[in-house]
């Protein structure tokens, strides 16, 4: 149907793999793209706000401008891709808008999304997805074998280690297994889970249970399909112990799963003692309630949405009053230790750890502003993250979270402070000078009434960015000068290096080599503490300098070495830059084939980001020389399939082929 239609929504009953035939699909039908494919899962998304974003982020859309929608426009107006949105339904209004402009604006993009309902968006086909067909238990065998209920109900006994000898007696009692659970993917799954535990007969004695609630069927095939998959989990979540029912409860507050340490810290108490959490995890993931995944950050336990909203619907609220308060403290603790603008050899850890539990930290951030109490709590968390804000690109999520804080948690405190001055950076970095002058207004102010020296010297900082940005260098550099002297007189060298880090990259433009100075004192100052990722970015900024001044060999050096963190963290802003830089570097020393071939790999990541690099002011003449240069050198025909070849290449290759130095590859 996709090739049919712009908009296909794959509707259905919660279990019967919606979203897992939209992906199995799109995998399919990426080569039919030429842009590919992009995911967005929604089902985290806790507000219509946040989707654009999410969007963006799943395009690799730089988020610099606000609102989003044109940024998006642009980016996909001449791309021909296919978008997924999985699981729409509680932002099922927001989808549809979204979903609507796209159609009306973007000429080559099609859409799937997948929700239990249509969305009514124009043009909209919807696929209705059946449960798994299952065959009578009087067919014969091999007809019985061949229906896709009982193939995955032998492939999940399989996986679950249980030796099914498959005759005709075990055939029938399975067709008749898969008929009570109406073929439901989900449901059948859960079942196979329970043969680790009896024999297949005792499995269809328990399912034949009136007690199940599968014996009768409602009129409408939708709502009996609802019907039986709330009875097998329901006989599921009979069949756990005291202990199991009860995390499996806790642990649907956690959108973005969770690790080991995180639910020994949040979910014990209560019936569950920290040292038994371990093994009723193991438990839950024994009866496919719970699915285990090595991730970056170590072992991963997650349920899948329909689990996790049952287990929602069984907590108490005895159980939800201990989890918020501990879930809203683990988030803000976490905020704190996990702060990438501390400077330190954690900083790459900290960004993958923040990046998994992003989904979870929504969910605390909720939680806080739910309640008058705990809105100044939210609101402390939200500006810790702000350099997180910045390097994920999440700037317009960013300052949603900050906004409705600071609407929140109105009292004058230094909290306050914090997040007007980190506010106002995000505005900056927006291009939104009306924002950022009312919040640093409102932060100047906060911090003379209550005599803190420390907002107001963030204050003055993020005032010489702003400045900066207005192209008054001289006056801008002055006041993050005046602010760094007060930083290091009060011992606050993270505080220094988030001054020189800003500094260096707002002047580049305008003073390169103040920006070059500044880069030098940062590249020092994370020598000393070892952070990556401030270093690689003073090396970049000290590499432009060079440029700047004619060294092209001490450029491409600097910028060869800061790649490395860049690709860790998956810097793709970061790394575009680079890619066009050391396009430059060997187009000076007349590698025109070299300087063709990285500026088709950085033009591509470029298109990914929705920016273009004659847009950045230190940019613009070099971009054109370079490729000036570079046509000349090799004709039109020549460079435009070396372009090409650079523009074919994966991240990786793209990035090891310009670190290289081998004009050769």
């Amino acid at each position: 149907m996709v090739p049919r239609t712009r908009l296909l929504t794959l509707t259905g009953p919660g279990g019967v793999g919606k979203t897992r035939l939209a992906l199995h699909a799109a995998h399919t039908l990426r080569s039919r793209f030429r842009d590919g494919v992009a995911i967005v899962e929604v089902h985290p998304l806790t507000h219509d706000d946040l989707l654009a974003p999410a969007v963006a982020a799943a395009l690799g859309v730089r988020d610099l401008d606000r609102p989003l929608r044109p940024e998006l426009a642009e980016y996909l107006a001449d791309k021909r891709m296919l978008l997924v949105l999985a699981g729409c339904e509680h932002l099922a209004q927001a989808c549809a808008e979204l979903t609507q402009w796209l159609l009306s604006t973007v000429p080559h993009v099609s859409v799937i999304t997948t929700s239990r309902h249509r969305l009514s968006v124009l043009g909209e086909q919807v696929l209705a997805i059946e449960p798994l067909p299952y065959a009578d238990q009087h067919a014969p065998v091999r007809e019985i074998a061949r229906s896709d209920a009982v193939r995955l109900l032998i492939e999940r006994a399989a996986a679950a280690q249980v030796g099914l000898k498959i005759d005709a007696t075990t055939i029938a009692v399975l067709a008749r297994i898969c008929r009570r659970l109406d073929g439901i993917p989900l449901a059948i799954e859960l079942a196979a889970a329970r043969l680790r535990a009896c024999p297949l007969e005792q499995l269809e004695r328990e399912l034949e249970d009136d007690s199940t609630g599968l014996t009768g069927h409602s009129s409408s095939p939708f709502a009996a399909f609802h019907e039986s998959l709330r009875a097998i989990i329901d006989w599921s979540y009979r069949l756990c112990s005291p202990a199991e029912q009860r995390l499996w409860g806790r642990l649907s507050v956690f959108p973005g799963g969770v690790d080991l340490e995180t639910a020994e810290q949040v979910c014990s108490g209560a019936g569950i003692a920290a040292e038994d959490i371990v093994d009723v995890i193991a438990a839950l993931v024994d009866h496919s309630i719970l699915s285990a995944r090595p991730s970056a950050t170590g072992m991963r336990y997650r349920l899948l949405d329909t689990l996790r909203a049952y287990g929602r619907q069984r907590l108490t609220s005895h159980d939800e009053e201990l989890l918020r308060e501990r879930y809203c403290a683990h988030y803000r603790s976490l905020a704190e230790r996990q702060s990438i603008d501390r400077l330190g050899p954690d900083q790459l850890e900290s960004f993958r750890i923040l990046q998994a539990e992003l989904p979870n930290v929504r969910t605390a951030l909720e939680f806080c502003y739910s309640r008058p109490a705990s809105a100044e709590g939210g609101l402390d968390m939200a500006a810790r993250l702000g350099a997180f804000w910045l390097l994920a690109g999440a700037l317009t999520e960013g300052r949603h979270w900050l906004d409705h804080g600071l609407d929140l948690a109105s009292a004058p405190t230094r909290t306050r402070i914090t997040a007007l001055w980190v506010d106002a950076l995000l505005a900056i970095y927006q291009r939104d000078p009306v924002a950022a002058t009312a919040r640093l207004s409102q932060c100047h102010a906060l911090a003379k009434e209550l005599a803190d020296e420390t907002g107001r010297t963030y204050a003055a900082m993020t005032a010489g960015i702003a400045e900066l940005t207005a192209g008054n260098t001289a006056h801008g550099l002055a006041l993050m000068e005046a602010a760094r002297a007060r930083q290091r007189a009060a011992g606050d060298l993270d505080a220094v290096g988030l001054n020189l880090y800003l500094a260096a990259t707002f002047c580049a433009a305008g003073d390169p080599d103040a920006a070059a100075a500044l880069g030098r004192e940062l590249l020092a100052l994370c020598d000393v503490h070892d952070a990556p990722l401030f270093r690689a970015y003073a090396l970049f900024l000290i590499g432009i300098a060079a440029w700047k001044h004619g060294d092209s060999r001490q450029t491409e050096r600097l910028i060869q070495e800061a790649t490395a963190p860049w690709m860790a963290a998956n810097d793709h802003w970061a790394l575009a830059k680079a890619l066009e830089v050391l396009a430059w570097t060997a187009e000076a020393r007349h590698a025109h084939e070299r300087a063709a071939r990285l500026l088709g790999a950085a033009d591509a990541l470029w298109q990914e980001i929705g920016f273009a690099p004659t847009l950045l002011p230190y940019h613009t003449h070099s971009h054109q020389d370079c490729e000036s240069g570079a046509r000349q050198g090799l004709g039109q025909q020549a460079f435009a399939a070396a372009f090409r070849r650079g523009a074919e290449l994966d991240l990786h290759t793209a990035v090891a082929y310009a670190i290289s130095n081998d004009d050769r590859q």
